[in-house]
């Protein structure tokens, strides 16, 4: 179980290319599908945040809280053409199918947030940092972001370096013999792609390599934020008119927490074990491959909340998750039935049938459903372990696995197998 996408991927080039072609040209409507808005009492807003030192620097993009707006457009889903050709190297597409089909499917996407919109002063927020899973990034889990920026968080999306996702970029000079654009940009975008596994390599080392770089970089994605918090000025090298000063004063210090899908699932516990300032965490649908024996040592003493699809999780994988959280009540494990792995970023959403059942992009629950489940269970959580004055108490049973479409623990059988 080595590819946490579960999606498929592997399929023969040429199969994807005429079902989606079919689709196309049967079911354009599909396009129109919509990534859902957020349910809270906030409008959202979301602004990209890239500090200078290249690699080494940070890359995020921020939900949060905005002043009611007209004038602000809905922000991009997937901003740049390179994302399209990283998620095509990742499904094993070619680059120039799977750009046009990208492009044709979800070029015109936006995610409903609005794009550097004021942002919304006057209370102090809790603070959430978000990390993506193998091939995504920062932008395809915008409907958990979304909701979670609705209801009062700032959340900050990182978008990690380490060469688990797609695609990703830092700016670099230019150098001085390349004529200069009209814009006058002396920047210029320098892209890192996916990195697949060498032959021979061992997955497990890789992976724990790269686990480590991903907390660091939600680490300093927590950094930079209290910075800006705390009024220093902070260099964004991407050009936007958002008012970053407007943040001043605005995060509530004492209530942090960490969330992540599937690899980034593995990001919030090895997160947790290195920095207690995380007061708690959420795993959804956790590949726990990448996270290192030591962790299981008592080194997560934070309260964390795994919750899980029905169609993605494995024997080996939940005794993982177990043996983090033995024997300690404020760690907790739940099941979303009809669910799959993909449940859990956006393009369930913006998938129509065909190509949704082809990836493994839709389970047999319904998308807003199994998203409404997952948002409302950990805001529950979220309230209880960060001392929220909310009302985020009334969905608490979802966090013990009671409701529709919900099971508490794991649907998986842990039972020994029988010896032969």
């Amino acid at each position: 179980m080595s590819d946490p996408w579960d999606s498929g991927h592997a399929a023969p080039r040429q199969s994807l290319s005429v079902k989606a072609a079919m689709e196309m040209g049967t079911n354009s409507t599909e396009k129109f599908y919509r990534i859902p808005k957020g349910k809270g009492p906030h409008s959202v807003g979301c602004t990209d945040l890239m500090t200078e030192n290249a690699v080494e620097g940070s890359f995020l993009r921020l939900y949060y809280p905005s002043c009611d707006t007209t004038n602000n457009e809905e922000a991009p889903w997937i901003p740049d053409k390179e994302y399209y050709q990283g998620l095509s190297d990742f499904l094993n597409m070619y680059r120039v199918v799977g750009e046009r089909l990208f492009q044709y499917y979800v070029g015109s996407v936006t995610c409903p947030a609005k794009s550097n919109a004021a942002f919304k002063p006057g209370e102090k927020y809790p603070l959430l940092v978000f990390s993506h899973g193998l091939g995504a990034f920062r932008t395809i889990y915008s409907a958990i972001c979304i909701e979670m920026a609705s209801q009062g968080f700032v959340v900050a999306a990182v978008e990690h370096r380490d060469e688990s996702a797609s695609a990703t970029y830092y700016c670099k000079k230019k150098s001085i013999s390349e004529p200069q654009e009209e814009s006058t940009s002396n920047m210029e975008k320098e892209w890192i792609y996916y990195r697949r596994l060498k032959t021979g390599e061992e997955e497990r080392c890789l992976r724990h390599k790269q686990v480590q770089q991903r907390a660091q970089e939600c680490i300093k994605a927590l950094n930079l934020i209290l910075k800006i918090n705390s009024g220093e000025e902070v260099m964004n090298v991407l050009n936007s008119n958002f008012d970053w000063n407007s943040l001043k004063d605005s995060i509530d210090t004492s209530r942090i927490a960490v969330m992540g899908h599937s690899f980034g699932g593995a990001t919030v516990i090895e997160s947790l074990s290195k920095e207690i300032r995380f007061r708690c965490g959420i795993a959804l649908d956790a590949w726990m491959l990448p996270v290192g024996d030591n962790i299981y040592q008592n080194s997560v003493q934070q309260p964390l909340l795994f919750i899980n699809s029905e169609k993605f999780q494995w024997a080996d994988n939940i005794l993982k998750m177990k043996k983090l959280g033995s024997n300690d009540t404020n760690k907790k494990m739940i099941t979303i039935k009809g669910s799959v792995h993909q449940s859990f970023p956006d393009f369930t959403f913006v998938s129509g049938e065909i190509i949704g059942r082809f990836f493994k992009l839709k389970g047999e629950i319904d998308p807003n459903e199994a998203i409404d489940i997952s948002n409302h269970a950990s805001l529950a959580f979220l309230q209880k372990h960060l001392s929220l004055k909310k009302d985020f108490d009334k969905w608490d049973s979802l966090v013990d696995g009671i409701g529709p479409n919900v099971i508490p623990d794991t649907n998986i059988d842990l039972s020994p197998a029988e010896p032969e």
